[in-house]
């Protein structure tokens, strides 16, 4: 009987094996169309250079929207439409951008409107102004002395010089530290609570918020800069003034560090600084229903043609950029997956749905939105859904999977990786990431993952900068991850069971 129990498990695992060994011959027509009819960087135009910024519910991801049902539908897909994941608020666009200083000298600065502030609506000429009260006395102090003006705070930052290069592949023994899990942080030893006698309160007159104090003192916007807004490169984003009832904020620029500075020394040495600009921003009040796009290849198996393969990517960027590398990229990648596997005429037992999000960068706000509406509360739904794949980390290469937790999915993953290997693309760690759309998915206990991408230059040139654009593509990185991706995406349809759950 042992014997027999022995001999049945191995049988067992051997069909498991045997179920997830990537099919060769597929395999091989995936790589050719990827990498030798690749149309990704096409897509990629299409999603930046042709569509602008993507603010949610903005004009730009409004473009790169319908742009995306078009193609959708022109591959035959089935259900391809915008479904809406709920209320968001106003969009946001700038219409004008020009910033220089005129005294004491003329000198062209980089400067960008934050998102959900306002613009000036008008040419303007202003003095600049050091903005530092200590205290609410100190703030008293200079009412009726700032109208009209721009304000700068004071900043004691100062640029350090890089020694290493911007862009960067993963080495074997950073890979392997992505494998090994952190060593867990010992508990702190207990401590006495040796409190200090109470001390008579003393009540300060609270300053007011800057935003209300300039709005009251007629001040037409502030100044602000970061120590990595340097090198041309300025990372700007948004307030969070975008809800349907909220006004737009007083104008608040993000200048280069270096232009930045170069007024706050000429102000502190007493010199009278102007500058001269034309700030237009405005907000978007067409719908305030924000909406993700859809699209499916249906399932042929009527045993598993009701369960899902889920792919992703957030559509929505910031506005200083066209968004390439977050998340122009993932996005075209996906749709890349989605030709490559219409163009194959591959007919999945599982249905493989495509969602390209909105929202992602006020808060996971689409995918969360969608989670909730069709899985949170239904565990029949969840049930259905074999996994869904994400990818938001730049343009770099596939590296690996992170696999969440899910440590039964690595022994699947480690098969559909091993046609890859020759690619750089071989690990694979139960850590997880986080930051973007799979969240919204493993928090509700259906198997999401995001894959490991070579960093390249996104944390240190292009995420929510101005250097965001189409030319930050490695267009190889994204054809290999297209590969990969269809491979997993059609191992996923065509597997006798649903992907492991932790």
């Amino acid at each position: 009987m042992k014997q027999y129990l022995v001999v049945l498990l191995i049988l067992s695992c051997a069909s498991v094996r045997s179920q997830d060994t990537p099919d060769s011959a597929i395999v091989a027509r995936i790589k050719t169309e990827a990498f030798e009819h690749s149309r990704v960087m096409e897509f990629a135009f299409h999603l930046t250079d042709a569509s602008g910024p993507r603010l949610t519910n903005s004009p730009g991801l409004y473009r790169a929207q319908q742009w995306v049902l078009a193609t959708l539908r022109s591959w035959g897909l089935s259900n391809v439409d915008l479904e809406p994941w709920g209320t968001f608020g106003k969009g946001w666009e700038v219409t004008r951008d020009y910033l220089a200083m005129t005294e004491p000298y003329y000198q062209p600065l980089i400067a960008y409107p934050v998102a959900w502030s306002k613009g000036t609506g008008w040419p303007f000429t202003a003095e600049v102004a050091l903005y530092h009260p200590k205290d609410s006395a100190e703030q008293a102090a200079l009412r009726g002395t700032l109208r009209g003006k721009l304000v700068l705070y004071p900043s004691s930052a100062s640029i350090q010089f890089p020694f290493e290069a911007d862009a960067k592949r993963y080495s074997d023994s950073e890979l392997a530290s992505i494998v090994t899990p952190p060593q867990p942080i010992p508990p702190r030893p207990s401590i006495v609570n040796r409190r200090p006698s109470p001390q008579p309160t003393v009540r300060r007159p609270v300053m007011v918020s800057p935003n209300i104090f300039f709005q009251q003192e007629g001040v037409i916007g502030s100044l602000t800069s970061n120590v990595r807004d340097r090198d041309g490169t300025v990372y700007v984003q948004g307030t969070s003034s975008y809800r349907w009832e909220d006004s737009l904020k007083p104008m608040r620029l993000e200048l280069s560090f270096e232009g930045y500075h170069q007024l706050q020394r000429l102000l502190e040495d007493g010199i009278q600084v102007k500058l001269e600009g034309d700030m237009e921003t405005r907000y978007v009040t067409k719908d305030s229903i924000a909406y993700n796009v859809i699209g499916e290849i249906p399932g042929v198996d009527p045993l598993l043609k009701d369960q899902l393969v889920i792919i992703g990517g957030h559509l929505d960027s910031w506005q200083s950029a066209t968004g390439a590398t977050d998340n122009g990229a993932g996005s075209a990648v996906m749709l890349e997956v989605m030709r490559i596997l219409t163009t194959l005429q591959i007919h999945p037992r599982r249905t493989i749905r495509i969602i390209l999000w909105s929202g992602e960068e006020q808060g996971l706000l689409g995918s969360r939105g969608y989670v909730g509406r069709h899985f949170k509360s239904d565990s029949t739904a969840r049930s259905k859904v074999s996994a869904y794949y994400n990818l938001d980390e730049g343009s770099g290469k596939i590296r690996g999977v992170y696999l969440q937790g899910d440590t039964a999915a690595g022994e699947v993953f480690k098969q559909w990786l091993e046609p890859f290997k020759e690619l750089g693309a071989s690990t694979i760690t139960v850590q997880g990431t986080d930051g973007t759309d799979h969240l919204s998915f493993a928090d509700v206990g259906i198997p999401g993952f995001q894959f490991i991408q070579d960093p390249l230059e996104y944390e240190t040139r292009t995420h929510h900068s101005n250097m965001d654009t189409y030319d930050h593509l490695s267009p190889d990185d994204l054809k290999q991850a297209s590969a990969i991706i269809a491979t997993f995406v059609y191992q996923t349809a065509m597997r006798d069971g649903m992907i492991p759950r932790k």
